[in-house]
């Protein structure tokens, strides 16, 4: 099952509902029409997809079981345009052709967004705090704050694909700053508890809680930075096979890997893509856009490995690593910080890539229904990242949070850590 927070008032739920979805709206606030309808990859979707999808899942398992009495849906065949890939729901427009989708238009699917929202403001003080309805919608926000990280990271892709290289928004620019040293944590062997555990928000994929044994193994106090990566790409890494997985190696032929995705060379300096536009590479911020293969082929020339899932979260557990206060609903800083502290927080500003393939807890079980394929379906060929970037919304910032991508996705914002056997 997936776990929620039942101890909420009605008011606090109400109110972050109204938070959530104006995030979502903010974010698209810097975009055109056009940026919003365009789809630059088959695993991208454009902004207005978002906006729709999100506002469908309120439809789909809030409203449409509504004690309030019969809901009659938006529109026929949003069902269909605006399903991502819940079968027990019904057939669904294909994922890669979601940028054919030019009706309905813009102005439609804020039509919806509000239709939608009236309709949760007038249920949402009526229900019950036993209401089973108040998990689903805690499950609602949260998939919409994933949607939101989904939906900037999509932007930038779409946006790098334009030859004017324009900004999402202004970004501060680099500066000469010192990358701090890094260094090493060790953990003796021993049983571990891991999982979610208490009465706060989880996904269902973090539970159940159990333990694990671990040998003896250190992990590195901050993720590796672009300056330590371009002498990776210097010592001509790219074209070592020793270096790569078979099958990273074929990625890295077929797609002609030569460097993260974003950065290009011009002249005698590396630059980068970034939401704030092309600017050079910043030597002492974290590498990011790198795939799983990157990421383990960094790890062989270094002489170290990437940590295990279970070996991350043990670390941030027991040094007692949580994200800095601030507001939840902060908007997201959209790059990352230069790695000048001690690096201990292990909330790094980019995702790490674990070794963990991304496979079910012992114990774990699905829940019913179309709900129970948001995540237990995808326990296949994926591969476990930690952490959060600096684009996930700052309450999904805990240890146990798993995050997973295929092992050459790079358009997320993911780079690395170092581990090696004690």
């Amino acid at each position: 099952m997936i776990t929620v927070a039942k101890s909420a008032g009605l008011s606090e739920l109400t109110e972050r509902y109204r938070k959530v979805r104006a995030a979502t709206e903010t974010a698209c606030a810097p975009l055109s029409p056009e940026d919003m309808v365009v789809q630059s990859m088959p695993e991208a979707s454009p902004a207005k997809w978002h906006l729709a999808h999100t506002t469908w899942f309120f439809e789909t398992f809030v409203l449409s079981h509504s004690p309030l009495g019969s809901y009659r849906p938006f529109h026929p065949e949003y069902n269909f345009l605006f399903n991502s890939y819940y079968e027990a729901i019904g057939s669904r427009h294909p994922r890669a052709q979601r940028g054919l989708l030019t009706r309905p238009s813009l102005d439609e699917v804020r039509k919806y967004r509000e239709h939608v929202d009236r309709q949760m403001m007038d249920l949402l003080p009526r229900l019950d705090t036993a209401d089973d309805l108040i998990g689903t919608i805690e499950i609602g926000l949260n998939h919409e704050q994933q949607h939101l990280e989904l939906l900037l990271t999509d932007i930038k892709h779409l946006l790098s694909c334009n030859p004017l290289r324009p900004r999402y928004r202004e970004l501060p620019m680099p500066g000469n700053r010192a990358v701090a040293p890094m260094k090493w944590i060790g953990f003796k062997e021993g049983i571990y508890t891991i999982g979610h555990a208490g009465n706060e928000f989880s996904f269902d994929n973090e539970c159940p809680r159990h333990r694990v044994f671990l040998d003896p193994f250190e992990i590195s106090t901050r993720p590796v930075s672009s300056g330590e990566y371009l002498a990776f790409m210097d010592d001509n890494s790219y074209g070592r096979p020793d270096l790569w997985l078979a099958d990273g190696w074929s990625a890295r032929q077929r797609e002609c890997w030569q460097a993260p995705l974003y950065w290009e060379r011009h002249g005698d300096c590396w630059y980068s893509f970034t939401l704030g536009g092309l600017r050079a590479i910043d030597a002492a911020e974290p590498v990011l856009h790198v795939s799983f293969y990157e990421a383990d082929a960094y790890t062989r020339w270094a002489g170290s490995r990437l940590p295990t899932e279970m070996e991350w979260e043990v670390v941030c557990l027991e040094s007692g690593a949580r994200p800095a206060d601030s507001d939840l609903f902060e908007p997201p800083r959209l790059h990352p910080a230069p790695l000048t502290g001690d690096g201990t927080g292990f909330y790094d500003d980019v995702w790490v890539w674990t070794q963990s393939s991304y496979s079910p807890y012992p114990g774990f079980k699905p829940a019913t229904g179309a709900l129970g394929e948001y995540n237990g379906k995808f326990m296949c060929n994926q591969f476990v990242l930690r952490g959060g970037s600096c684009l996930t919304p700052r309450s999904h910032l805990r240890a146990t949070y798993r995050n997973f991508f295929p092992p050459e996705a790079r358009w997320q914002f993911t780079g690395l850590r170092l581990a090696r056997s004690s």
